[in-house]
């Protein structure tokens, strides 16, 4: 048989087990009337879901990732812990409920089987956590936080420790929660035994389950924090000064210009995914980059995701319809100076011809202008009505004065006007208007 197959069979017989000690310990409950030792009882109930969690793990690692699973089945093993310890605080919480109740009238409470209850629920919870190796809230009690209960055996520990110094082997390191806190629910209802037996004092029965209902709760609570994390697939804090010397090292590799749009976060219990886009130069080989943007990050990141892309900068070109004044005038174009009327200072301070936004001529570049060229520079705006003049013809275009119609006579019956011929109508580049002899006028 397959080492899997027989871990599976070993975990089914100590579940079978647990179920029998766990009904057992419930009927004594019963009959003692004790809400201490059902505060302790359910501890059993939680070593039966961690055993559920372990069975889980095993069918986990025997599957593979699937099209619709890509990053593979261990999300199980997280959403398990967390509800296992999310039930266990809810049944502190109503441990807490029923033991306020008890307090306003308390019962009377038989102790002919709650020390042996105790010592029945302390041997099989030992034997669980120490024969079946759950590999879950293995990793969870290590890398969740310390609660409140470890915390303070730590502080007792050290005391201890500074009297007697052998003893540091064995309490200085971090005590397994699981452990400790069947040791502590353990050691709680033996004074409550005690107690009773001696003083026939009921009332701390109740007072020992609100205290086993605490212990739980502050155990269980940072594994569910954790766990909850894992599920939200934010980063571990753990990790994080790791992954940032790790992103420092990938842009310092040749060739690569900018880390960018970075994400990771945890898939299962001790396996990282992530993320990450790379600008590389133009002239650099991608994979090569690729190679070693990998092998850098694959240390720490199981599955690893790299996009890579050149830089695509491109030179910046002239805003059409924006010409430099120094480059060309208004004369070169063929229109004369009339055409053009001279724009007031208040009128270039309103309005923008571009843009249509209120500009000063005295105002500093936008603040996103780089140095673009001809930002600076007022630009020319030609009239929209003006034509070319084609200079194989002797014609002027455009409509003329009638005033300089009429003094040089250039009018014909029927209120035809008459046409100018030569280069009459020529801009100043060409010269001064010609006088009225050397043109000659339509006759019918």
């Amino acid at each position: 048989m397959d080492p899997v197959g027989t871990v599976s069979w070993k975990i089914l017989l100590f579940g079978v087990m647990n179920v029998i000690c766990t009904a057992c310990l419930l009927m004594w409950c019963n009959s003692t009337n004790s809400m201490a030792l059902t505060a302790y009882t359910y501890l059993t109930i939680f070593d039966l879901f961690s055993l559920i969690t372990c069975l889980m793990s095993s069918w986990v690692t025997m599957k593979k990732p699937s099209q619709l699973f890509s990053f593979g089945f261990e999300r199980f093993e997280v959403l398990a812990v967390f509800a296992s310890t999310v039930l266990v605080q809810l049944g502190a919480l109503f441990i807490l409920k029923e033991s306020v109740e008890r307090f306003v009238e308390q019962p009377e409470v038989h102790t002919g089987r709650l020390l042996v209850g105790t010592f029945v629920a302390l041997f099989f919870n030992l034997l669980t956590l120490l024969s079946v190796k759950n590999k879950p809230f293995v990793y969870v009690s290590e890398a969740a936080s310390t609660s409140w209960l470890q915390e303070h055996v730590a502080d007792l520990s050290r005391s201890l420790c500074g009297i007697v110094p052998a003893l540091s082997s064995f309490l200085l390191p971090r005590m397994n929660p699981f452990v400790l806190i069947n040791l502590a629910g353990a050691f709680a209802l033996g004074i409550t035994y005690m107690l009773i037996e001696i003083n026939n004092y009921n009332a701390v029965d109740t007072a020992s389950a609100v205290a086993i209902a605490l212990m739980t709760f502050g155990t269980m609570y940072p594994m569910s924090v954790y766990s909850g994390k894992v599920l939200l697939q934010t980063t571990p804090s753990h990790v994080i000064g790791q992954l940032d010397k790790l992103l420092r090292e990938v842009s310092t590799l040749d060739g690569v210009l900018e880390v960018r749009n970075e994400h990771f976060w945890t898939v299962g219990f001790g396996s990282l995914a992530g993320s990450v886009h790379v600008r590389i130069r133009r002239d650099a080989n991608e994979q090569m980059v690729l190679a070693h943007v990998t092998n850098r990050l694959h240390t720490l990141v199981s599955t690893l995701t790299v996009q890579i892309f050149k830089d695509d900068w491109t030179r910046p070109s002239l805003v059409s319809g924006v010409l430099p004044a120094a480059t060309l005038s208004a004369s070169d174009y063929g229109g004369a100076s009339g055409f053009l009327p001279p724009a007031s200072s208040k009128q270039a301070e309103e309005l923008d011809p571009l843009t249509s936004t209120p500009t000063k001529p005295s105002s500093p570049p936008p603040e996103f202008a780089f140095n673009t060229p001809g930002k600076n520079i007022q630009p020319v705006v030609l009239p929209s009505t003006h034509q070319h003049r084609p200079y194989n013809l002797g014609l002027a275009y455009g409509a003329s004065p009638y005033t300089s119609m009429l003094n040089q006579g250039f009018t014909q019956p029927g209120g035809v006007q008459g046409y100018r011929t030569s280069f009459s109508a020529a801009p100043h580049r060409y010269g001064s208007n010609l006088l009225p002899s050397q043109t000659s006028q339509y006759r019918p």
